[in-house]
């Protein structure tokens, strides 16, 4: 009766409530501003005619991004580990496929999805979480090795470059810069040797730059980021009118529903700059709220990733804290875009914007980081997993 007892009033409980909470709140607030930035262009549409067309695509998504993300929790974590280079290379496979005419789709001059009649698939939305895999198991498996630069680092090198030349491809500069950072940043993690890491860094920041400077369309990108109001209604169109947005939002926002921004404006409204939205709707301290739900998640990926590691769970902890890097980095580079820190790159607000490959992968990594936190806390109250 004690140990019955015990373990039903037992401090630790099967599932991080408070992670759960964070993420049910986000996708809340997801449905309200897709439904809110979405409107007018919805009902504006000749092929549509309905202000709830990208309303109700969006609960599509996120109910096939759900029941994918219910499968992805059923995989023990060691599974995932045995299959991560498989995964990876199937990343790799959909990558090609998608350069291939026929197979993949153009949208705004780029080609990036694959049409499955349901939903468009956008193969680098894999690629971030199959690098968040592969990354993982690379750093265990090479844990003894990470000193040495060609035993340890140039393996993960190539397979970057390999990734990053298809990707460049399509184009598609911002995700190149989410799976570059989750890379680095587990090798980071995993104990890389300081030398070769700042080596990288270096390489990274110079091969950045030349792709900036030999490319006329990334350097326009560039150039309006840096002043927007120089041509407000050519390369700076898109930015200028974001801040507009943000700058009527004041402290406490204009109200839901009253951004006039969204309004034909804002281009890319309910997906790139849904931020934008949010701060004119709610204003500084609607970002703020949003800004702190995206903090606390990625507080509770390191933590998870610390007490892995704490029960020497080493991969498991590199996979947590690799999803907390790219849930951050690309909540960073969004927020960053909207309010004009950072250039345009075309990266959607993770578990927020609409579309659908993107959410599916959020919620199936998600599934992951809770399932990896679920196993802990079973070990720690003395069950097997």
């Amino acid at each position: 009766m004690i140990l019955h007892g015990a373990r039903r009033f037992s401090p630790i409980t099967a599932f991080d409530e408070a992670l759960m909470w964070a993420l049910a709140l986000l996708l809340s607030v997801s449905l309200v501003m897709v439904y809110s930035a979405s409107i007018a262009y919805a009902e504006a549409d000749p092929d549509t005619h309905n202000r709830f067309f990208y309303l109700i695509r969006h609960v599509m998504f996120l109910s096939v991004g759900m029941l994918g993300a219910v499968a992805a929790f059923q995989v023990p974590t060691a599974a995932w580990q045995k299959n991560a280079s498989r995964l990876f290379i199937v990343g790799l496979v959909l990558l090609v496929a998608v350069l291939i005419p026929g197979i993949g789709k153009v949208v705004n001059g780029s080609r990036r999805w694959i049409s499955l009649v349901v939903l468009n698939f956008q193969p680098s939305e894999l690629m971030k979480f199959a690098t968040v895999m592969y990354a993982a198991d690379y750093t265990f498996r090479k844990s003894a090795k990470l000193y040495s630069f060609t035993q340890g680092f140039l393996p993960m090198l190539a397979a970057i470059v390999a990734v990053a030349f298809l990707l460049l491809m399509e184009p598609d500069f911002g995700a190149l810069m989410v799976v570059m950072t989750i890379a680095m940043g587990i090798l980071f993690l995993g104990g890389i040797n300081l030398r070769i890491f700042g080596g990288l860094a270096v390489m990274a920041m110079m091969a950045i730059v030349l792709l900036i400077v030999t490319s006329p369309y990334r350097l326009k990108r560039v150039l309006g980021f840096m002043d927007p109001w120089e041509d407000p209604y050519g390369k700076g169109y898109q930015l200028s009118h974001s801040l507009i947005a943000i700058g009527r939002g004041e402290w406490f926002g204009v109200g839901l529903g009253g951004s006039v921004e969204k309004l034909f404006y804002l281009p890319e409204a309910h997906t790139d700059f849904i931020m934008a939205v949010i701060s004119e709707e709610f204003g500084f301290f609607g970002i703020l709220v949003v800004i702190g739900l995206y903090a606390w998640i990625v507080r509770r990926a390191f933590h998870i990733g610390v007490e892995s590691k704490k029960l020497e769970r080493y991969y498991q902890a590199l996979v947590a804290q690799g999803i907390g890097i790219w849930l951050g980095i690309q909540s960073f580079f969004n927020i960053g875009v909207n309010m004009g820190l950072l250039p345009t790159k075309g990266l959607t607000l993770p578990l927020m914007s609409f579309g659908g490959s993107a959410m599916l992968m959020n919620l199936v990594a998600v599934a992951v980081l809770l399932r990896v936190d679920w196993e802990n806390r079973r070990i720690m109250r003395g069950y097997k997993v």
